[in-house]
């Protein structure tokens, strides 16, 4: 009798759509501000929400992927990745190891335990490595003062090979004059001091220092969040720097409500009518990874025309204000980001960023691809 009443239904009309053909299209801005310099395209944290191996079509140009754990680079092996894989935060155990030299990786070093790791281990072909120098983001690396003698040291280890040195910029997005101690041309000459000696590659650039600070060095760049289609940095649009977004999300109005002036919707009573109003009920809440702080007024497109959101977000809808779009009703699709409706002016209505609405799109929002 169960088994009867589990039959294929419509789902629930929420989706996201992503676009392959965009992903593509970045990456070739990211290639054309890079010039000479290796791409490595930055899929980490599922590909910022989009899917491993939808980013493996997308990025199928880069000259490597960039990541952080052992399961996503075997996983993006199983998917044909053929070329280099970089792991961000090197390994995590001394168990790490012998995947590492099976999936071919090169793994970054940051700390004294992961070179004792790599200085007990004996793969079967060198491991790449790229050392990893703190010049002022204080959170993985050694310092310039420590890095040339780590640098020696691993040259002198037979189970590896240096392939380049690395840093991170904390204030790419930034002018130098507002970064206070942390400017990039700080970082830089910090980072000039740990190469002493160096003759070999560097990979400084993230997305920010790529698109903002083309000549910022090295001989390999890390773009993450541009290649999905948002902005680096606050208050410029991603489609300033030639980006095109590559995931939509979309909901449908679930029903309208007609509201007298003084009457409210939602969980606390956030937003009243101040006058005869009309309330869209949207299939989307923070259960699906739209923001739970959005505020009334963050737009929505609806229709032809933005609209604003209405009351506080709940588990499984959104309200919004369609008084001023009276042809829209039940079942018109809402887009909450996408080309309509940039990510990134979402995220900073929500006093967030871009990266975290991406990342967070939830598993239980159907997925299509085009492109």
């Amino acid at each position: 009798m169960l088994r009867a009443l589990h039959r294929p239904g419509m789902p629930r009309p929420i989706l996201a759509t992503i676009d392959i053909d965009a992903l593509r299209h970045n990456l070739s801005v990211a290639r054309r501000h890079a010039g000479a310099r290796r791409v490595w395209a930055v899929v980490k944290a599922n590909a910022y929400g989009h899917g491993l191996q939808r980013a493996l079509r997308g990025f199928a140009d880069a000259d490597g992927l960039a990541l952080l754990d052992i399961d996503e680079a075997a996983r993006a092996r199983e998917g044909g990745w053929r070329r280099p894989i970089l792991l961000l935060e090197g390994l995590f155990s001394a168990v790490d190891l012998a995947a590492a030299d099976e999936l071919r990786l090169t793994v970054v070093v940051h700390c004294r335990e992961q070179v004792g790791m790599l200085a007990a281990s004996t793969p079967k072909r060198p491991i790449d490595v790229y050392l990893k120098v703190n010049t002022g983001m204080n959170r993985l690396g050694f310092t310039p003062a420590e890095a040339p003698a780590v640098v020696e040291t691993l040259v002198g280890t037979p189970a590896v090979r240096v392939a380049a040195l690395m840093m991170h910029f904390a204030n790419a997005d930034r002018c130098d004059a507002a970064a206070g101690p942390v400017a990039m041309a700080t970082q830089s000459s910090a980072f000039d001091l740990a190469c002493r000696g160096w003759r070999g590659a560097r990979c400084l650039a993230n997305s920010a220092a790529l698109l903002l600070h083309p000549r910022s060095g090295g001989e390999a760049v890390r773009p993450g969040i541009a290649l999905y289609g948002a902005s680096p940095m606050a208050g410029q649009p991603a489609s300033s720097f030639g980006l095109r977004p590559s995931m939509s999300l979309t909901a449908r109005v679930l029903s309208v409500q007609a509201l007298a002036p003084g009457e409210s919707v939602g969980y606390g009573s956030r937003w009243t009518a101040a006058r005869p109003s009309r309330i869209g009920v949207l299939a989307c809440g923070y259960a699906d990874g739209y923001p739970r702080v959005a505020p009334d007024g963050t737009p929505v497109w609806v229709g032809s025309r933005r609209v604003p959101l209405a009351g506080r977000v709940s588990m499984d809808m959104i309200t919004v204000d369609l008084t001023d779009a009276p042809e829209v009703g039940a079942g018109a699709e809402a887009q909450l980001w996408g080309p309509q409706v940039p990510v990134d002016e979402v995220a900073e209505a929500c006093g967030t960023v871009g990266y975290e609405l991406l990342c967070a799109l939830a598993a239980r929002v159907p997925v299509r691809e085009i492109g």
